[in-house]
């Protein structure tokens, strides 16, 4: 499944985009620090959820989707295919499933949160497949983690890289890496990038939190990434984040997204995850705020991690979209396994 946009030519010597406000601090490859800050707790954008909280979610366990709910398994989308080809002029997605894509962009293969595990610490088992198979992966050229959640940093897949594989990690995370061997670790703070053969790699805020253990809340950042290259060509991958006001400041240090990979899904009940999740319309409105060109919807139709019904998140951003007055085309609602390509 592709997509083919032919781009205009532009005039000779004319930059490809209007020239962007300040954006990211570029810090050498493999930058690590030891002096970050013990918690980042600071940059919640909504305080955590307290005693109060968790006795409500306990009292009505609205953890998990009724039945009813669950019956739209079967119709999930899954259509995995072969990889199409992208040389480096070429941004191509390929959506493995839950937040992991994919993307070659500049040359290079991308991975972002990948998670290759049958079930995760806390869930039931994936309700899809992965939509790529492990051994049809390309060589892996980089990984990005959005944060430390067990749906997003999945050791038994890192596990499968070779320990050289660049990764690019949010601050106070490094050291996770480090005691696994990997050796070329970077750790960005928010508006921090870094470039590797060509392709710039900026880290961005997000309104989300991170914890792994009992002890560690917040000592880790989160956010996301947006992918340059050297064309211009910009793919912003959201990571874990609920709405606010981060998309619309994102959209203006990094103008002209090509395309947005944004959640949509594990948002159910909203008075307990509103904060940290996007339901399917604000995903839209972030997608607007950012002033992106495209949206492929993402983070649903893997776990079962909140009480919505599992096709939900599919038939409401398909609505939102519509409602938005947006171009049909440029909603890339791609099933599990699916691909689209952007050819300049």
């Amino acid at each position: 499944m592709t997509e083919r946009t032919a781009r205009p030519a532009p005039a000779a010597g004319a930059p490809r985009r209007p020239a962007a406000l300040p954006t990211s601090v570029l810090q050498p490859l493999g930058r690590l620090r030891a002096d970050w800050p013990r918690t980042f707790a600071d940059r919640l954008t909504a305080p955590l959820p307290g005693v109060r909280a968790l006795a409500r979610l306990a009292r009505e366990g609205a953890v998990r989707p009724r039945p009813e709910g669950l019956r739209d398994v079967p119709l999930l989308p899954f259509e995995p295919g072969p990889l199409p080809p992208a040389g480096p002029g070429t941004v191509a997605v390929t959506w493995a499933g839950h937040a992991s894509w994919i993307v070659r962009v500049g040359g290079l293969t991308v991975l972002t949160d990948p998670v290759w595990s049958r079930r995760i610490f806390g869930t039931p088992a994936r309700l899809t497949p992965v939509g790529v198979r492990w051994e049809d992966v390309p060589p892996v050229d980089a990984v990005v983690i959005s944060h430390n959640h067990f749906d997003h940093l999945d050791a038994p897949t890192l596990r499968r890289l070779p320990r050289a594989t660049p990764v690019l990690v949010p601050a106070g995370l490094g050291r996770w890496f480090l005691r696994r061997g990997f050796t070329r670790v970077t750790e960005l703070d928010w508006w921090e990038a870094a470039e590797l053969d060509g392709v710039r790699f900026d880290f961005v805020p997000a309104h989300h939190w991170s914890k792994r253990t009992l002890l560690d809340t917040c000592r880790s950042l989160w956010g996301g990434w947006v992918l340059t290259d050297t064309a211009g060509h910009r793919v912003y991958f959201a990571g874990d984040t609920g709405y606010g006001h981060w998309f619309a400041e994102i959209g203006r240090r990094h103008p002209g997204i090509d395309l947005a990979l944004l959640p949509i899904g594990a948002y159910a009940p909203r008075w307990w995850l509103s904060d940290v999740h996007t339901d399917p319309e604000e995903a839209v409105r972030a997608h607007q705020d950012l002033g992106a060109r495209r949206m492929a919807p993402m983070h649903w139709a893997a776990f079962v991690l909140s009480s919505e019904p599992v096709l939900e998140p599919l038939t409401r951003v398909r609505a939102a979209w519509t409602h938005a007055g947006l171009p049909r085309e440029h909603l890339w609602d791609l099933p599990v396994g699916g691909s689209r390509v952007l050819v300049p």
